[in-house]
């Protein structure tokens, strides 16, 4: 029984090492690329604290994926989260910065056709909506913060080498909460579907702590990231990094910033409930995408300067990229189904 709920888990896994091959590498993408971090630190960072994300607040977000499609089998569960993964594979190897959200949310919207199961126009349309939110809010605030950062720098004066050493300190803090902030939202999109159908049970840790078996599929996930971040992100860092507009270290930074605030934004659930107590319209915890957001980011500063040196090009492929990929996902993920049902006589849902 072990053997097959970890076979059933393996696409997860591998989802999640997709994610943190193409997506979680994009929290540290500009301070690599602008050659402020050396790549070994980053993923040492990255790694740690998008695990320690997870697990303490990786159950906001999943939420809204349960809404899209409560896939209700393990080997339904399996054949969406191995349909996404492929996906943003293809993309990886294509070196395009797409959005694990964007390929699960296509997977589960297939599973959705083949099951016979209604999607709900609302939830589809929030999260739709949260694909435009997510870089748009990133280059408001990269915008906004440059400009900010520009005035501290030129009136105070700091001293070049000083300033270099604040603004590699700042970028490793950015980048940790940034990790942690992707931890917290996007391991919805690679533990997500197996929620409905986990199979652990809550582990009691004294009188304290419980750690429940929604954690411990999203610890799992989170080591998975951390493996795809060491083994496979430096192409995608640097397509973000230094591809699209050339960043300076206090640019870079900025970049850092405002993508995991774009992202802490979509995953707390504190910062939801008061809005919501205060009669303020919340942020909606979906899974978003860290790409989106430090391409948003990006294109914010290049705006800030003038926008003369964005790199329009490789924009506009990473553009068809998002816009392909939850097709994609979605096509693939309809036929897997229907080999897993038909070919190896699996129930797919129930």
């Amino acid at each position: 029984m072990e053997v097959t709920i970890l076979f059933f888990l393996s696409s997860g896994l591998f989802l999640g090492w997709s994610l943190g091959a193409n997506d979680a590498a994009n929290v540290f993408g500009t301070a690599v690329g602008s050659k402020m971090i050396k790549f070994s630190t980053a993923a040492l960072i990255c790694s740690v604290f998008v695990i320690i994300g997870a697990v303490i607040s990786g159950a906001g977000a999943s939420h809204t994926l349960g809404k899209l499609g409560a896939i209700n089998t393990l080997a339904g569960a399996f054949t969406v989260a191995l349909s996404a993964a492929v996906t943003v594979l293809i993309m990886t190897r294509l070196g395009l910065p797409v959005s694990t959200s964007q390929a699960i949310v296509g997977a589960i919207i297939g599973w959705n056709f083949f099951s016979g199961f209604e999607t709900d126009p609302k939830v589809i349309s929030k999260i739709m909506m949260t694909w435009v939110l997510c870089p748009v809010l990133a280059l408001i605030f990269s915008s906004i913060l440059f400009w900010i950062t520009k005035f501290i720098v030129e009136h105070t004066k700091i001293h070049l080498i000083r300033l270099d050493s604040y603004t590699r300190i700042l970028l490793i803090l950015a980048g940790a909460f940034g990790s942690y902030s992707l931890g917290a939202n996007n391991i919805a999109n690679v533990m997500g579907v197996f929620v409905s159908s986990t199979p652990f049970k809550d582990i009691s840790l004294g009188s304290l702590y419980t750690l429940t078996g929604a954690q411990q599929l999203f610890a799992l996930g989170g080591i998975a990231i951390a493996i795809g971040v060491y083994t496979y992100s430096r192409k995608v860092m640097m397509t973000v990094g230094s591809n699209i507009f050339k960043l300076s270290p206090i640019a870079a930074l900025v970049v850092v910033l405002s993508s995991s605030f774009v992202l802490f934004l979509f995953a707390s659930q504190s910062l939801h409930d008061w809005f919501v107590s205060h009669g303020i319209p919340p942020i909606p915890l979906v899974p978003v995408s860290s790409s989106q957001a430090a391409v948003g980011a990006v294109i914010g500063i290049g705006i800030a300067k003038g926008g003369r040196n964005v790199n329009y090009r490789v924009l506009g492929r990473i553009s068809l990229g998002w816009i392909s990929t939850p097709i994609i996902a979605g096509i693939f993920s309809f036929i897997t189904l229907f080999v897993m049902q038909n070919v190896f006589m699996t129930k797919v849902f129930s």
